[in-house]
């Protein structure tokens, strides 16, 4: 096992922060199908800052007998039936997703991932009912804690839309990319390193005071 020159082990009590995105056609987990999911690893550069460095996505075709809200699909843009998304079933998503997640949790001596989302308790809710379907033993995941870039933006930015919060950030938002899952994954990733990245430039600051 290589393991990361600068691990993150420690920086958030043994959690590997994980930037998950799901793209859904509904609000039930228990009902409305999974039909796409996006992973970003963020970790360490050299200089000690955190950076995306892995990225993966997948369209999921929805499960038997789940049930597709035609609202949802029409604010998603997704049809779950058409012949180029590619998509597998769900629990080869999640083996998909999952392996390289717990390969960064090893190489950074955490001891499990922690979901980073956009109002995550929506992607958590998901995803746990995707587990629990396939009946999949091997998630990094805690089962319910969860990092907020919602919280955070309020906190350092003064907005809770994530669009907002990127914009006050300095990110470029672009209207037409967004609810693709790999996009607000990414955007999510990329606010979450630099609120973090900016905390520990104000710790910096304040310790040269």
């Amino acid at each position: 096992m290589d393991i990361s020159s600068l691990p993150l082990g420690k920086r958030f009590r043994g959690y590997l922060p994980v930037i998950i995105d799901i793209e859904t056609a509904g609000f039930n987990p228990k009902k409305n199908a999974l039909l796409e999911i996006a992973a970003v690893i963020v970790e360490f550069n050299a200089e000690g800052d955190l950076e995306i460095t892995e990225r993966y996505s997948t369209h999921v075709i929805p499960f038997k007998n789940a049930e597709l809200d035609e609202s949802a699909l029409k604010f998603n843009g997704i049809d779950p039936y058409h012949p180029f998304r590619m998509a597998v079933d769900e629990d080869e998503a999640l083996h998909m997703i999952f392996r390289p997640i717990r390969q960064a949790v090893k190489r950074n001596l955490c001891t499990r991932a922690i979901l980073v989302g956009h109002n995550p308790a929506f992607d958590l809710s998901f995803l746990n009912a995707a587990i629990q379907r396939t009946q999949n033993k091997r998630s990094p995941f805690h089962p319910f804690s969860t990092f907020d870039t919602a919280t955070l933006g309020g906190l350092a930015y003064q907005e809770t839309v994530l669009a907002k919060i990127a914009k006050a950030a300095g990110l470029e938002w672009d209207n037409e990319k967004a609810h693709s899952a790999l996009y607000d994954a990414e955007m999510t990733a990329a606010l979450f390193c630099k609120i973090v990245n900016r905390w520990k430039q104000l710790e910096t600051a304040a310790g040269k005071l």
